[in-house]
């Protein structure tokens, strides 16, 4: 690619970036382009799709979550590695409002710019979520794909104004739920005491 064309991609992308934190991933690529002060035909030619946009964007994102996961795995216990691993992506999830129902929607469709990316993330998940259960600090009858859900319903949660003040508290019931009991690190009494 010439300087000049990487350059403009570039803009293109910070540009977009922008507009979907905003907005959310729904921003109109026509409002995207008036930012960027290109025709809604230059970004076309660097982008064809709302998708394609979206994983040149978040396809260094995708792979920093990916090898956190290898980190992870590597340097924490798996209680540990999985529950910070989980947080991390639900973090990111909330730079981009709405980007779960896409990521969502690109795991069951192979032609889709994002499909290879979220596959890839979600079995990252899925490899930290299995080490966990081997150790006994999960529950068994979760899988990855139930893992990948778990981080679109928590993100939804960040997205409700009136539920965003209590989204960090229900992550760590949702983590709660996810660790078996010798994975929790709350006292079996206190966990009593608050059904």
């Amino acid at each position: 690619m010439r300087a000049d064309a990487r350059k403009n991609r570039d803009h293109l992308l910070a540009v977009a970036g922008a507009a979907i934190t905003e907005q959310g991933v729904d921003v109109s690529l026509r409002d995207i382009a008036r930012r960027a002060d290109v025709g809604l035909a230059t970004l076309l030619r660097h982008f064809p799709t709302r998708e394609a946009l979206l994983e040149a964007l978040l396809h260094t994102s995708f792979d920093e979550l990916t090898a956190k996961a290898g980190e992870f795995e590597t340097s924490s216990s798996p209680e540990a590695a999985l529950v910070s691993w989980l947080r991390d992506c639900v973090a990111w999830t909330t730079e981009y409002r709405g980007v779960t129902v896409l990521m969502a929607a690109a795991i069951d469709d192979p032609e889709s710019a994002l499909h290879a990316s979220c596959v890839t993330l979600r079995a990252a998940g899925a490899r930290l979520l299995t080490r966990a259960q081997a150790a006994g600090m999960a529950r068994s009858d979760i899988d990855g794909t139930d893992l990948f859900a778990l981080i679109a319903a928590l993100a939804w949660l960040g997205d409700q104004p009136s539920l965003a003040p209590r989204a960090d508290h229900l992550f760590d019931v949702v983590a709660s739920a996810i660790l078996t009991r010798g994975g929790s690190s709350e006292p079996e009494e206190d966990c009593r005491a608050r059904t």
